[in-house]
């Protein structure tokens, strides 16, 4: 091989792993948030996550994707242990379908027959792929030229390697070296050294399967154990992942890792058993692509028949391994998990749960707040603070890794998705602070043992409960995704702006009749501007909401069109409530 050869070979190398990545990482966007909906919803039940894990690992074409995206998950408390298991097993069965695809470059064919040949049908994709991502505004339709250009470098960088290996064929040293590789030991250090360098098993399939087919050098007893190693190479990139985690994502790495060991001293012993006793004849034998991706593929659908009945002996091995010390606990599990930046549709779906329960804890504290305003309760009143000051670290955590995806390329769809909950959990954390403003005015009532008169009461009354409306509609709109209640707030909160003009007015006349006094007038006027600041704050999570779904413009053009367009529906809500909650004459 001459250097000429050989940087071609690495060239070749460079432009296989750069459309690898370039392949996985496009089909990882086009499939959105629909990963994380996949893998996170794993019942007890193994079967189905062996099914789950094949056909996620299949499609977005990287074992080691899908096992980093199960230490996150673990990791934050979304999945256990014993579900991850399952996904595991099915990762590994799914890596196999990149051998596949790999051992089609080798086909050719003359006549129609061309047409299935790598050497017509990956310039014509690249052609596409090209024409998508330059000429198309679509970001759907990009991201998928962006797939078809991923798979055509692929193509070309096996093509390269192929024809720069060509030469190693009638090679006497290298067929000398590949000799050694008779000794199953080196054969699976080997491939497990490779991947790991490599970081991918898909790259070292893909260099296996170009020296079987240029060189002829490939034998079956050579490719067996390297294969296996291969397998085991996989593993370090969930280690890696797995450090700074906790025992329960770091037991993730460790499953995944026995499995690959365990499963391949049983595959090979028995194997080499077998060939002891009947000296099996196809050893000798030159392997094709196809035949590696044969291999791998019967190597991992065995072993996971063979660990299948095993998972709860697998599950108490990484424990045994990843040991819980006495006294030694967990610290707190982290609300986002930093790997699931890797995979922008995964986090932002994410950043999505964590703002419900975000959502739901700010619910709770405005009611609990509100109730405070007609019966005073210290214990209460500090729950409500504290709450508080938990919704700021929501808000903090969520926004910080917002901007951590911002950086990350993503579609049209999840930009406009994080940038509405950057909103949204800027107005649940505003709802909170009115939520402790109103507790404090209910406070100052109750120090200095003051009350509203009967009918500032009722009328109070009548607000609270419309604004403990417009509160869950915003709310259970925003964790539900349901539109059409969303688009019932508005209405209700120019009732809500009605009231407090209305209330304001009623109080003025009070004071100049003498039935209140100054000083309630301050803390009405405080719990009136609270309340209404509240509702426009529900208004603004409603908006965000229907804008994602309907791909509408800026809030104001809007609420704008919406009571322009749809004004005889709007009017008719509007009465509704404005009957609903009428004030007493």
């Amino acid at each position: 091989m001459t250097v000429q050869d050989l940087l071609a070979m690495l060239g070749g190398l460079a432009v296989f792993m750069f459309g690898m990545h370039t392949l996985s990482a496009a089909l990882e966007k086009f499939a959105g948030g629909k990963l994380e909906n996949w893998l996170e919803k794993m019942t007890s039940n193994p079967f189905k996550g062996v099914a789950l894990g094949a056909g996620v690992t299949a499609l977005i074409q990287s074992s080691a994707a899908t096992t980093v995206m199960l230490v996150g998950f673990v990791n934050s408390g979304i999945m256990k242990l014993s579900q991850a298991i399952g996904v595991i097993m099915g990762a590994n069965i799914g890596t196999t379908a990149t051998g596949w695809i790999l051992s089609l470059s080798g086909l050719k064919g003359n006549g129609i027959m061309a047409v299935f040949s790598p050497d017509f049908f990956t310039p014509v994709l690249a052609i596409i792929g090209v024409v998508l991502v330059m000429f198309t505004k679509s970001d759907r339709k990009r991201t998928f030229g962006t797939i078809l250009l991923g798979f055509s470098l692929l193509m070309f960088g096996m093509n390269m390697m192929s024809n720069a290996a060509e030469g190693l064929k009638d090679n006497a040293a290298f067929r000398e070296f590949m000799v050694m590789f008779t000794n199953p030991f080196l054969g699976v250090l080997v491939g497990a050294l490779l991947t790991a360098i490599l970081q991918s098993s898909s790259v070292s399939i893909g260099i296996l399967q170009t020296l079987a087919r240029e060189t002829g050098t490939i034998t079956y007893q050579i490719a067996l154990p390297i294969i296996l190693g291969q397998n085991i190479g996989s593993c370090v990139t969930a280690l890696i992942s797995s450090i700074g985690a906790n025992k329960s994502a770091k037991r993730v790495a460790i499953v995944h890792l026995y499995f690959n060991v365990i499963g391949t001293i049983v595959f090979l012993s028995l194997f080499y058993l077998v060939n002891a006793l009947i000296d099996l004849p196809f050893m000798e034998q030159q392997l094709e692509a196809t035949g590696i991706a044969v291999i791998h593929t019967c190597f991992n659908l065995l072993v996971t028949l063979l660990f299948l009945p095993f998972t709860k002996q697998l599950e108490k091995l990484a424990c045994l391994t990843v040991r819980d010390k006495p006294g030694d606990e967990d610290n707190e599990v982290p609300l986002l998990d930093k790997r699931f930046l890797n995979t922008p549709s995964v986090a932002i779906e994410q950043c999505r749960n964590v703002a419900f329960k975000m959502a739901k804890l700010t619910k709770k504290t405005l009611l609990m707040s509100l109730g405070l305003v007609t019966k005073y309760d210290k214990e209460i009143a500090q729950e409500v603070a504290d709450n508080e000051n938990t919704i700021d670290l929501y808000e903090d955590n969520i926004g910080s890794y917002i901007l951590k995806i911002s950086s990350k390329d993503l579609s049209v769809n999840d930009s406009q998705v994080v940038s509405n909950l950057l909103h949204t959990i800027g107005d649940l954390e505003r709802i909170s602070d009115h939520a402790v403003n109103i507790m404090e005015a209910a406070e100052e009532m109750h120090t200095k043992k003051v009350r509203f008169s009967p009918a500032a009461e009722e009328e109070v009354s009548i607000m609270i409960k419309a604004v403990t409306e417009i509160l869950e509609m915003s709310i259970n709109s925003f964790t539900t995704f349901d539109v059409a209640l969303a688009k019932e707030v508005e209405p209700l909160e120019d009732v809500i702006d009605g009231l407090r003009t209305e209330l304001k007015n009623r109080h003025v006349k009070r004071l100049r009749d003498g039935v209140c006094t100054i000083e309630l007038g301050f803390i009405l006027q405080d719990l009136l501007t609270n309340f209404e600041r509240v509702s426009d704050h529900c208004s603004n999570i409603a908006v965000c909401l229907i804008q994602i779904k309907e791909n509408s413009m800026d809030t104001h053009e809007y609420m704008n069109e919406l009571k322009r367009l749809d004004k005889s529906e709007f009017m008719d809500e509007f009465n509704q409530y404005k009957a609903k909650y009428m004030l007493p004459d």
